[in-house]
């Protein structure tokens, strides 16, 4: 597996994007999806990173968004995905290590995150990798179905 910086706006990408979409649709009413769309990806603010196969197929992808709210400079971890035959594989815990390893360089001391209740393989990688639970951030709400992590790097 290859992981690299990418754009959000390739065919295969928005594809596996569209599944992440159709996903959380199954999970959590609309008003508790805080997805980030492809132009958002775009912008100057956000790292994109996909992984690839080394058949060059799109496997996973993850988002680093550089913040600046509350007083604080943080990266927010967006649009983490694992297509569903990949998973279990260490495509997910690569992924967050390279954007890990861009916030580090880019002189970001935290990640924060927010996910559903009702992942709770996301849950699991976040917590092995060091995330913690904490008071939602940033635009964000309390809502019941969500989740709040950081990690101080």
């Amino acid at each position: 597996m290859i992981i690299n910086t990418e754009t959000p706006d390739q065919p295969d990408v928005r594809a596996m994007l569209a599944r992440l979409d159709a996903y959380h649709a199954t999970l959590y009413p609309a008003e508790s999806n805080h997805l980030l769309d492809v132009d958002a990806l775009l912008r100057d603010d956000a790292l994109f990173l996909v992984a690839r196969d080394v058949d060059g197929s799109a496997v996973g992808c993850a988002a680093l968004v550089n913040r600046h709210a509350e007083g604080e400079h943080y990266g927010e971890v967006k649009r983490m995905f694992v297509d569903e035959a990949r998973r279990g594989q260490g495509a997910g815990r690569a992924l967050l290590e390279h954007l890990t390893m861009f916030a580090r360089m880019a002189g970001i001391g935290i990640l924060r995150l927010e996910t559903g209740i009702h992942q709770s393989e996301a849950l699991a990688l976040y917590e092995r990798a060091g995330f913690v639970r904490r008071v939602p951030f940033g635009g964000y709400r309390d809502d019941p179905l969500s989740v709040f992590m950081e990690k101080r790097l």
